[in-house]
């Protein structure tokens, strides 16, 4: 069985990245809603997450105003698939 990153463990954190795994970057402002959660709390589990190396962000414009896109690295995506391999023999063996 795989191990379980430590980085990944909190739930928002898990929830990100998994809503970047399907995208090839999301405006920050979508991924505070899909969280529900602060400007703050996101901007901490984007900090954190960059520190590791497991998410990019760029900033730019759109519409006239400032804006912030996040994505995963190929490190992040190769991490939450490892990560999610743990969890589901985890719940294996439960059944």
């Amino acid at each position: 069985m795989g191990e379980l990153d430590r980085h990944l463990q909190p739930p928002a954190r898990l929830k990100l990245m998994t809503m970047l795994a399907t995208t090839s970057e999301v405006e920050f402002v979508v991924l505070r809603d899909g969280l529900d959660v602060s400007d703050s709390v996101l901007s901490k589990h984007v900090a954190a997450l960059s520190e590791v190396g497991y998410l990019r962000s760029r900033k730019g414009t759109r519409g006239g105003r400032r804006t912030t896109w996040v994505s995963l690295t190929g490190k992040g995506r190769k991490v939450l698939t490892e990560h999610v391999g743990a969890l589901r023999a985890i719940i294996a063996s439960v059944e």
